[in-house]
């Protein structure tokens, strides 16, 4: 099983955990990147997520992106196709990072792709997104544990 997850996913851990919401997704990414590490998913990493890790102003967050992405092990370039999917999805509402995010998951054929943007996620549940299944950290660790 390949899955993607946007920096959002990736950055959970590091957030105030005082809301529930965000202290169970915390924990959800922590044990999906656990999975990962042994060997029970592929992460899928691209340059779309090196890109937005470099820009991060915060050395912490952006080094703890920095661990997590080395943790890839399918690494999607930036090909003609991923532009042309990523125009797509940008025409159809997706706000341009996020939509090179969705389009090397499809590209890479990820099962999944994670985000904990509730707008992202909406947006992109109603677009034809192939065999990749948009959702929330909880819901790929339910996946992930079936």
């Amino acid at each position: 099983m390949r899955l993607f997850l946007d920096m959002c996913s990736i950055q959970r851990p590091l957030d105030d955990r005082t809301q529930p919401r965000i202290a169970l997704e915390a924990e959800a990414v922590l044990m999906i990147l656990s999975l990962c590490e042994g060997g029970a998913a592929e992460l899928v990493v691209s340059r779309s997520l090196q890109f937005e890790m470099e820009r991060n102003p915060h050395p912490l967050r952006r080094e703890y992106a920095a661990q997590v992405l080395r943790k890839g092990t399918v690494f999607v370039e930036r090909t003609p196709d991923v532009d042309r999917r990523t125009r797509h999805l940008h025409r159809a509402g997706i706000k341009p990072l996020d939509a090179a995010h969705l389009a090397a998951a499809v590209q890479a054929r990820a099962g999944f792709f994670c985000t904990c943007d509730d707008r992202l996620l909406r947006r992109a549940r109603s677009l034809d997104t192939l065999d990749t299944r948009v959702v929330t950290p909880l819901e790929l660790m339910a996946e992930m544990t079936q």
